[in-house]
């Protein structure tokens, strides 16, 4: 459920922490993400506010994408932390004297880059590429050509590109996999279209209303957070400026592979009960899985129905995407293709359980044109819903957020799109109404460039991004457990901090302990000794300090770098 920044900024994300003095930080830093075989230079701007808070911006010139704003700028112990909301990406870090610069890493969807920030003039903003006013949609053996270049050297890959304009339509499919219009792909977060064009729906017929708070379509007694006396909205939810995080803190997964299926109902609503706002609803974008998650969980309860129902009776059957939904059926399921992560290793399936309208759906190259020509056609049965997701919209950095569209300008005509990512998939799709044109890019790997640029070259002529080879998959270090009773496992549970802002929460379930990043889902950690855990999932220990027979703080290592901790009473 990975996004791109409108038809930029590809980044990183992270587990954790922070920097030096705030004095420190501030400045223009650059460094070079490795990006599979190729180089992806950064520039971040670090600057103090009136109130005396730190913020920032990040800079991707190589993909033409400035300022877009960071997050949670943390300082302090000779480390520095940041988040980059709109891409769903986190720097942690630490100073280091010899580099003279912050040497630490940058992580997204599971990729980790390392990456040294050294002070430097601001990067001149380039001349955006022209887009052709006027453009053809390249021929079938052009995007043949497009996606053999695109599935070279990445085994077990294969790629299928629908194209719409006017009255025809072309499928064109290539790769090892033996795609075709028929291969069932998940769509990641394209899901969430699907998600807000229903509540488009059931708003023009009186269902809700686009301003309902939330809260009104969630069990009784169920809590949502607020700020400034304000409510975060159905219309808040899909145009991703609720305040709520990209993801839940209480996120467990029991099998990485498949992160969000035991995210259950009942973990949703405590999550909400116990989360505060940081800013008020609809003060600014931020992508949120969550939100549109939870705005799929209201519809369908506003409904009376669950989502799959809800999405199958309003969109899919009436538009006959017969091989379209969130379940794939036992008669389909050779027809799905087996997905591969960033470094090509096959991957399980994904399923979202309750937040399944943020990222669960599967779909087909041809149930995807049906699905485009609708877009596109005022008369289809999702005309009316279409208007009224693009009408409503708000700035967002580099395009504008509609109802669950990304409303690109280009010369030839404004782009309606939007991109899905799960473990071992990507797709892209966009529609031209006024052209009458649309296309759709489904692949079964994870690995990047992927589907965007592909898509937006058939449709408005942008440029198509060089694809290296796939980089090698990282070795597994085998590190070996203990088994500790439950009471020794408490000894640790807490609130440990980093700092006013930041903490590391450790809570037990069975005889599993996780461990929590502030605004970060939690993860499982492993005792190789009753004091000494480690993450699987990441390249992280921790470390807790004994006094007097008591658990009085911790000591954090990640990628090398170590913070000391206070515990909380």
């Amino acid at each position: 459920m990975r996004i791109w920044a409108g038809a930029a900024a590809i980044l990183a994300s992270a587990l954790i922490v922070a920097s030096a003095t705030a004095q420190e930080a501030e400045g223009y830093w650059r460094g070079t993400l490795p990006v599979g075989a190729t180089e992806l230079a950064v520039g971040v701007a670090i600057a103090r506010r009136d109130n005396g808070a730190l913020s920032g911006t990040l800079d991707s010139p190589d993909q033409n994408a400035f300022g877009i704003p960071l997050a949670d700028v943390v300082t302090g112990g000779g480390r520095l932390s940041f988040s980059v909301p709109t891409v769903g990406a986190t720097f942690t870090g630490a100073w280091d004297e010899a580099a003279r610069g912050w040497k630490g890493t940058f992580r997204q969807g599971g990729a980790e880059m390392p990456v040294v920030l050294v002070p430097s003039e601001p990067f001149a903003r380039a001349k955006a590429p022209s887009l052709p006013v006027s453009w053809e949609m390249p021929s079938d053996a052009a995007i043949a050509e497009l996606i053999a270049r695109r599935v070279a050297d990445r085994p077990g890959a294969g790629m299928v590109v629908a194209l719409v304009d006017g009255s025809n339509t072309r499928t064109v499919s290539g790769g090892s996999a033996g795609a075709d219009d028929r291969t069932i792909f998940e769509i990641g977060s394209m899901t969430k279209v699907f998600t807000s064009l229903l509540l488009a729906q059931m708003a023009l017929d009186g269902t809700v209303r686009l301003d309902d708070p939330v809260a009104k379509y969630l069990p009784a007694g169920a809590v949502v957070p607020q700020h400034g006396g304000k409510q975060i909205t159905l219309r808040n939810l899909s145009l991703q400026d609720s305040g709520l995080p990209r993801l839940p803190d209480n996120l467990r997964p029991a099998d990485p592979a498949n992160p969000y299926a035991d995210f259950a109902e009942q973990d949703l609503l405590a999550f909400l009960a116990g989360y505060r706002l940081t800013r008020d609803p609809g003060d600014r974008y931020e992508y949120s899985n969550l939100g549109v998650g939870l705005l799929g969980y209201a519809l369908a309860r506003a409904a009376g129905s669950d989502f799959e129902t809800l999405l199958q009776t309003r969109i899919l059957r009436p538009l006959g995407m017969a091989d379209t939904g969130i379940v794939v059926a036992a008669a389909q399921q050779a027809r799905f293709a087996r997905g591969h992560d960033e470094y090509m290793r096959p991957t399980s399936a994904w399923d979202l359980s309750v937040l399944a309208a943020a990222g669960g759906m599967r779909s087909t190259a041809s149930d995807m044109v049906k699905f485009l020509r609708a877009a596109i056609d005022p008369a289809s049965p999702i005309g009316p819903a279409m208007r009224l997701a693009l009408a409503q919209s708000r700035e967002a950095p580099g395009f504008k957020a509609g109802l669950g569209w990304m409303l690109i300008a280009a010369p030839s005509g404004a782009v309606a799109g939007h991109g899905g990512g799960t473990g071992g998939f990507r797709s892209y799709m966009a529609v031209q109404r006024e052209t009458g044109r649309g296309v759709v890019v489904l692949t079964n790997a994870a690995a990047e460039p992927s589907a965007q640029d592909i898509a937006l070259h058939a449709l408005i002529g942008a440029p198509v991004a060089k694809t290296g080879p796939v980089p090698p998959a990282p070795k597994n270090v085998v590190r070996q457990t203990i088994e500790l009773a439950p009471d020794q496992l408490d000894r640790v549970t807490g609130t440990y901090r980093f700092n006013p802002q930041l903490a590391l929460t450790v809570t037990r379930e069975g005889n599993q302990l996780h461990a929590a990043i502030t605004g970060q889902g939690a993860l499982p950690i492993f005792p190789r000794t009753p004091l000494e855990f480690f993450w699987r999932a990441v390249n992280a220990e921790v470390v807790f300090t004994e006094r007097d027979g008591k658990v009085v703080g911790a000591t954090f290592t990640q990628d090398g770098a170590s913070s000391v901790l206070t515990r909380e009473e």
